[in-house]
C-alpha cells in the first residue's frame, strides 16, 4: 500500500495491491486494524491506514499527523457504506479511482474529514 498526503488539495492518495484493499475493507467494516504502507516514510508518505470503531454518527477520515498515519473511524453503519464503496474499488476490473470528499448532506462522512482518492489496483481509468 502507498498512501500520500497532498498538503497542496488536503487529501491523501491510496493506492494498494487487491490484497491490501481486501485487507482494508475487512478493517473497515469490523472497526479495527491497521494496513501498514509498504513504501518507506519520506516526505508526504504516510505509514499506514488505523481503523477504530467510535460511537458518534457517521466516518471521519483524519491525518494523526505525528504518526504519520490515516484514521478512519466511525459508526457501524457508516464504516458499511464505506467499506462497500472500497470493496467495488477493489474488485473493479477495468480501473479507475474513489473520490471520497465530505459534501454538506454526505451520507456517511461526517464535516472535517480528510478527503482520500483510493486509485483501483488495476489503475488507469475505466474503459467503459
Amino acid at each position: 500500500m502507498r498512501l500520500v498526503a497532498d498538503p497542496v488539495f488536503g487529501e491523501v492518495d491510496l493506492t494498494a495491491s487487491v490484497e491490501e484493499m481486501v485487507c482494508l475493507v475487512s478493517a473497515v467494516a469490523k472497526g479495527e486494524g491497521f494496513i501498514g504502507s509498504m513504501s518507506p516514510l519520506d516526505g508526504d508518505t504516510l505509514a499506514g491506514v488505523e481503523v477504530k470503531k467510535s460511537s458518534g454518527r457517521g466516518v471521519r477520515i483524519e491525518l494523526d499527523a505525528s504518526r504519520q498515519v490515516l484514521v478512519i473511524s466511525g459508526h457501524p453503519g457508516a464504516r458499511a457504506i464505506l467499506a462497500a464503496n472500497l470493496r467495488s474499488m477493489a474488485t473493479a476490473e477495468d480501473g479507475g479511482h474513489l473520490h471520497i470528499d465530505y459534501f454538506p448532506g454526505h451520507p456517511y462522512l461526517v464535516a472535517g474529514s480528510l478527503s482520500i482518492v483510493v486509485n483501483s489496483p488495476q489503475g488507469g481509468m475505466p474503459t467503459r
